[in-house]
């Protein structure tokens, strides 16, 4: 079959994943369709996501049924529910792990967005959600919060694949990389092998323009709206360059590691006045991963212009972090902003979710006994 922009993107090392996971493209085969026609070479999920397909169609209707009777606990449900979906398009991925040689090929569950600030409940929760998926090809997903940090290190020590997510400022992503060298350094010193674990930095994208464009709209400035995300993402792309080169990281990959990529996160365009592919062109470099939603996967099928732009513009980005200094924007509080509201709003999710799950069961139960 021809091959579409997105495999085009993929040639300019550009890694395409989408965010979404649900029974329905399991088993409509829209999963399989995606990786065969849009390059699609891993998925994201979270907890916003499936409250989303929990509650449209009657897809997860058979298995809530052999579940009401033994239990209890929506979370412990909710957990049932979505381990099948992800063992299942793990399986799926395989043959895309095995020829990328575990570089891609992944599908992410993410731990229990209420435990984020709780450094051992998120550690334990992310090796058991490893070992209840149990495919090589698992990523957990771990909030990028300052107590995440040590649960990171401490998994991926213990030889366990991490998704690192929400990440949107440079000071974090900068201690969520030497998490991960050191959780490597400690694998390697107790003899593991660390080609066995890998990890992504997933840096949240359009969510940081939604944030400095309001700001820089009560001051007036709206000359320098919708450029902090993209300068933001390639800056922090210069200390991935940095960070996993040089000695102390040529002993890590003398022994077989691999480097943290960059994950472009949040990469649909809020803002409708903004080019609607605008997050995927502006950030096209060697050896990053780009998840993106179904609508921009069809758009930038449709559209989308392929040329190597991530590494083009670096002084222009340190350059506007001084102005929007100089006009009174506050990156460090836009930045603490997004990782507190990103945790709240996956934990309302959770919490909506959990809700969903209880009313449904209701609902099947209800039905069971008419």
């Amino acid at each position: 079959m021809a091959q579409g922009r997105l495999h085009e993107l993929s040639a300019h090392g550009v890694s395409v994943w989408i965010d979404s996971l649900s029974r329905e493209m399991l088993e409509t085969g829209e999963l399989a369709r995606l990786m065969e026609e849009d390059a699609v070479v891993g998925v994201t999920s979270n907890p916003t996501i499936f409250e989303k397909a929990l509650s449209t169609g009657e897809w997860y209707d058979e298995q809530l049924r052999e579940l009401l009777d033994r239990e209890e606990d929506t979370k412990e449900v909710f957990l049932a529910l979505a381990v099948g979906d992800v063992r299942e398009a793990c399986e799926l991925m395989q043959p895309v792990w095995e020829r990328t040689r575990g570089v891609d090929g992944y599908v992410s569950i993410e731990v229990d967005p209420e435990l984020a600030y709780d450094r051992d409940a998120t550690y334990s929760e992310a090796m058991r959600l490893h070992d209840l998926v149990d495919r090589p090809n698992a990523y957990v997903k771990i909030p990028g919060t300052k107590p995440g940090l040590s649960a990171i290190e401490d998994c991926i020590a213990a030889g366990r694949s991490i998704n690192v997510t929400l990440v949107f400022s440079l000071e974090r992503h900068a201690e969520v990389a030497e998490a991960y060298v050191k959780g490597l350094e400690r694998l390697v010193a107790q003899g593991g092998d660390p080609a066995q674990v890998i990890s992504v930095a997933s840096f949240f994208v359009s969510r940081v323009d939604t944030e400095a464009d309001r700001r820089l709209e009560e001051v007036g400035r709206q000359d320098l709206q919708g450029r902090l995300a993209i300068a933001n993402a390639k800056l922090a792309y210069q200390h991935y360059l940095e960070t996993f080169s040089g000695d102390r990281w040529e002993t890590l990959a003398t022994a077989g590691a691999r480097p943290q990529r960059c994950l472009w996160a949040s990469t649909s365009t809020k803002n409708p006045a903004y080019r609607d592919v605008m997050y995927v062109e502006e950030l096209i470099g060697p050896d990053t991963v780009n998840t993106m939603p179904a609508e921009t996967i069809a758009a930038f099928q449709d559209h989308g212009v392929v040329a190597d732009t991530l590494t083009e513009g670096v002084d222009e980005a340190r350059a506007l972090l001084a102005e929007l200094e100089e006009a009174g924007i506050d990156y460090d509080d836009v930045v603490a902003t997004l990782e507190e509201e990103g945790v709240q709003k996956f934990s309302a999710s959770f919490s909506t979710l959990r809700e969903g799950i209880e009313k449904r069961r209701t609902a099947l139960a209800s039905h069971l006994h008419m």
